[in-house]
């Protein structure tokens, strides 16, 4: 058996966390919901809707909401003129405990495009306001970026992706890698290193972006989704990202439809996905690269109804807007209920659409707009006891492993076999190398032995949620053995065990040795 090599800083590291069983885990629901039903209608998690306050909002009791901004009206405070359109919205902590409101201007060049920011002080209350963006197209949704920029999304044919300073100190800049289509929304899974983006078509794709220097966005390769019945998703990659000729929808193949794509967030592992034409909200696990249906309002009569922009808060519940219907942010809550969590009442929102939910970075304020309430749009902030604290994960850890389908016995034999892992949180790694096949040792003398499964390569591993790339090296007794008998066949198996030791995920993948051709006499 080979002997492991002293830890790294890293695995120390990781090691005290997992003593102190402070690691994050991802929502607990989803878990369950991977062999479940989809979310169904309950009370969810904060009650009742009251009557509707003075903003005409209903609210769960020991909430309350204020008016932030008005379209075409100074922001309170500045004397900077708010868009028309609010649509999507990011929020960004400053230095001094405060944060910045990005939102986006869902209007054509003429009438004001682009988007703009409030900076809030530790208090909540508005210091300054301005714009980031302009001379733009019908902006829609976007992204929040690790770091710290805001991806604003066109929403119109010929669409593309601008990348925007949210404090104002830099100008904006076009990523056409990106796509050039109807654009929706973004997010950005920082663990894989890749930007997921939406398509507002009843046709539309799901689409991943892969920088080739992240977080540079300039250039990379752009993929959309090809969804199996079992739910496993295939990536292929799209020609012509340009769209100079044909739309990026039409040029893979077999792509899957998804009807409308509207909000996208990625949250632990998660990239949920919301499409309005059939009001349904996807989840896509990147470890295991499948997608589940997480809420479905015709299959269950649920109130979540064309839903649109969504977002997760601390506490791992979703929340999402719908797009007209009665005008609900309903939540999904991490015990799989689905309720609503608010509603706007009154014939000034009779056109409009609720937009850009979002939490401020301490999850205690939730911001969201009516589009063209009072014609010009308005945004919101609802303050109240929202759930902030996340449980542990009850459920085994999500975990893809890649080995080669083939390898060289004089590559095994020199530098071991690759191995690739990829998992949903922390996890302590268990590996071995065996004979995929039990096979009979050799006799000895005055001994008789059972067929059984040889060992070739053990290891254990402290890994951080995201990829682990690392070699089994045979053992000098393994390797003698490898030479002297043909064995073809062997596999690995990787065991990954969370903080709590209660979780637990065992895989296996198969490969074949490949020995040289014995020469001819």
């Amino acid at each position: 058996m080979s002997r492991e090599k002293g830890l790294t800083r890293r695995d120390v590291m990781l090691s005290s966390a997992i003593g102190a069983g402070a690691l994050a885990f991802g929502p607990a629901f989803w878990r369950e919901a991977m062999a479940a039903a989809p979310a169904a209608p309950g009370a969810g998690p904060y009650g009742p809707l009251g009557q509707p306050d003075a903003n005409g909002i209903r609210l769960p009791s020991g909430f309350r909401s204020r008016v932030v901004a008005r379209g075409l009206t100074p922001v309170e405070g500045t004397i900077h003129t708010w868009h028309a359109a609010s649509d999507g919205q990011a929020t960004y902590a400053t230095g001094d405990g405060g944060f910045v409101l990005v939102s986006n201007c869902e209007a054509p060049p003429s009438a004001g495009g682009g988007a703009g920011a409030i900076r809030f002080d530790a208090a909540g209350n508005i210091r300054s306001a301005y714009r980031i963006l302009g001379g733009t197209d019908t902006n829609c949704a976007g992204g929040r970026t690790p770091w710290n920029t805001w991806l604003s999304c066109e929403e119109v044919d010929r669409g593309r992706v601008w990348e925007c300073d949210p404090f104002g100190a830099k100008p904006a800049v076009v990523r056409p890698a990106l796509g050039v289509f109807k654009h929706e929304a973004a997010a950005v899974d920082p663990d894989d290193k890749r930007v997921y983006l939406t398509e507002d078509q009843g046709d539309g794709g799901l689409y991943r972006f892969t920088p080739d220097n992240y977080p540079d966005l300039s250039s990379g390769l752009l993929e959309v989704a090809v969804v199996a019945p079992d739910g496993t998703v295939a990536w292929k990659r799209v020609p012509d990202p340009s769209a100079a000729t044909v739309p990026t929808r039409q040029q893979v193949p077999g792509m899957t439809r998804f009807r409308r794509g509207e909000g996208i967030w990625f949250d632990a592992g998660i990239v949920y996905v919301a499409t309005t034409s059939d009001s349904k909200v996807h989840a896509y696990e990147t470890v295991t690269e499948t997608i589940e249906v997480l809420y479905d309002a015709h299959a269950t009569g649920g109130p979540l109804r064309n839903a649109d922009n969504l977002t997760v808060s601390l506490s791992g519940d979703v929340f999402a807007c719908e797009d007209r219907d009665n005008l609900e942010i309903c939540v999904i809550s991490r015990e799989r209920e689905v309720a609503p969590f608010l509603q706007v009442t009154g014939t000034a929102h009779d056109q409009s659409e609720l937009t850009g939910v979002v939490f401020d970075p301490s999850g205690s304020r939730l911001f969201f707009a009516s589009q063209r309430g009072f014609g010009p749009g308005v945004i919101y902030e609802v303050t109240g006891p929202f759930r902030r604290s996340r449980p542990p994960d009850r459920y085994p850890p999500r975990m893809r492993v890649e080995v080669p389908d083939t390898i060289a016995l004089s590559a095994l034999l020199a530098r071991g076999v690759p191995v690739t892992v990829r998992v949903d949180r922390d996890v302590r790694l268990e590996l071995a190398v065996h004979t995929a096949r039990t096979i009979r040792p050799r006799r000895r003398r005055g001994n008789s032995l059972k067929r059984r499964r040889l060992t070739f390569a053990r290891r254990k591993r402290l890994a951080l949620r995201g990829t682990t790339r690392l070699r089994l090296r045979p053992t000098r007794s393994a390797r003698r053995i490898l030479r002297r008998r043909r064995i073809a066949d062997l596999m690995v198996a990787v065991v990954a065990i969370d903080a709590s030791g209660t979780g637990s995920r065992r895989i296996v993948e198969q490969f074949r040795v490949i020995r040289p051709r014995r020469r001819r006499r």
